[in-house]
């Protein structure tokens, strides 16, 4: 814990560079570094995956977010296409190069065919580690959708509970989902910051601050939420002259740290949907409800962000990127996609043509994780920033 008395820049500093260590470390903790209480750990890939359910079983939920560009390929490239988007690949590397060896399991989803064919790779390399794939609806509108979800979450839950050798209950849970609660509660409020003040806090710092929750355990990420926003409301910083800009296309795989610096450096990020599983459910998730597993699944679906990879008719692609905009007061929008991600690329057709129809600027960007390059981004960016400060002189 840091000081009371120890500069409040300094405090965040500190808590930034835990966070950055925390980020950089792609291996998974053996049992003698597991925090107290958690026997294991459960690899999950982006989007979404149920973390109350495994931190209930006593196993550390991890997101599993690729190598970045740091990780050489060895062993992936010979498994799948070079057609395949950046974090599907990086990620069998990194199960395949040892990395990952110490998880208990590892959990896909179908949010697009690539995703979904890495519980068959992981099964056929890793036979000894469980590999699942849970099958979030995609249509949450039909009848049964939360019937459905429940269902598979509690076949999610047998399996770890097989796993663990214990069962999991209800009331476990129902402390789990109060924490995660907290945790939400703690999040929700450094993206306000970013909305109402975003020169005290960049795009790139609360991206550190939420990440490094993919890696520890929701205890320690509600301690590490709390001393920042401490030191963040106490922080003295002078507001800049930048445009109010929105990121969209980070729901997946995850953009280099250096590209968000570089949007931090020209704009005010005031809002985006990087690592947006970490924020899916956007409202706390009722704590005595009978059937904790029901009220998970009932806020998967009633109680969500909007995303690519879910298709709601309350929430259209034409719709919920202007609402974003609009309740973050942005002036402009960044669209971006992971290369070869057909979710991302699909959704900035939906959004180029609205942004047109609406005389909004915008700029479209394409990255992957394992980009080394960022000087003709930051050109477009500067170029893009200095653009809409003229327009709204």
């Amino acid at each position: 814990m840091l000081t009371q008395t120890q500069d409040p820049e300094a405090k965040l500093t500190a808590i930034l560079e835990r966070c950055h260590a925390t980020v950089l470390d792609a291996s998974i903790p053996d049992a003698a570094s597991l925090p107290e209480g958690f026997t294991g750990t459960i690899g999950n890939f982006p989007v979404y995956f149920p973390d109350e359910i495994a931190h209930a079983a006593g196993l550390l939920p991890v997101n599993i977010l690729g190598g970045g560009n740091k990780l050489e390929m060895k062993h992936a490239d010979a498994r799948m296409g070079s057609f395949i988007c950046s974090i599907c690949r990086s990620t069998t590397e990194l199960g395949l190069n040892g990395t990952l060896d110490g998880m208990t399991g590892f959990v896909t989803s179908p949010i697009c065919d690539a995703a979904k064919h890495l519980a068959g790779i992981w099964s056929r390399n890793l036979p000894d580690q469980m590999s699942e794939i849970l099958y979030l609806p995609q249509n949450p509108n039909t009848q049964g959708a939360t019937r459905y979800l429940a269902a598979e979450f509690q076949r999610l839950r047998a399996e770890l509970a097989h796993r663990v050798g214990h069962p999991i209950s209800d009331e476990a849970i129902r402390s789990s989902i109060g924490l995660y609660n907290k945790k939400r509660r703690l999040m929700r409020d450094l993206y306000q910051i970013r909305c109402d003040e975003p020169w005290r806090l960049s795009c790139s710092e609360s991206y550190m601050l939420v990440r490094a929750g993919t890696r520890i355990s929701c205890e320690q990420h509600i301690e590490l939420l709390e001393e920042a926003l401490d030191a963040i409301r106490q922080r003295h910083v002078v507001a800049q002259d930048k445009p109010r800009v929105i990121f969209v296309g980070g729901f997946c795989e995850q953009p280099p740290l250096e590209m968000i610096e570089a949007m931090d450096d020209n704009c005010f990020i005031v809002d985006d949907d990087l690592l947006i599983g970490q924020r899916w459910v956007k409202e706390d998730v009722p704590e005595d409800a009978g059937d904790p597993v029901w009220a998970l699944a009932e806020s998967y679906i009633e109680r969500s962000n909007a995303s690519p990879v879910q298709h709601d008719r309350r929430k259209p692609k034409e719709v919920y990127m202007m609402d974003m905009m609009r309740a973050a007061k942005a002036d402009a929008a960044i669209l971006a996609a992971a290369k070869f991600c057909e979710p991302g690329l699909d959704d900035q057709l939906f959004w180029s043509k609205d942004l047109d129809e609406a005389g909004i600027q915008y700029l479209v960007l394409e990255f992957e994780e394992k980009m080394t390059s960022f000087e003709q981004m930051s050109m477009q960016l500067e170029t893009f920033a200095e653009s809409l400060l003229f327009a709204l002189a």
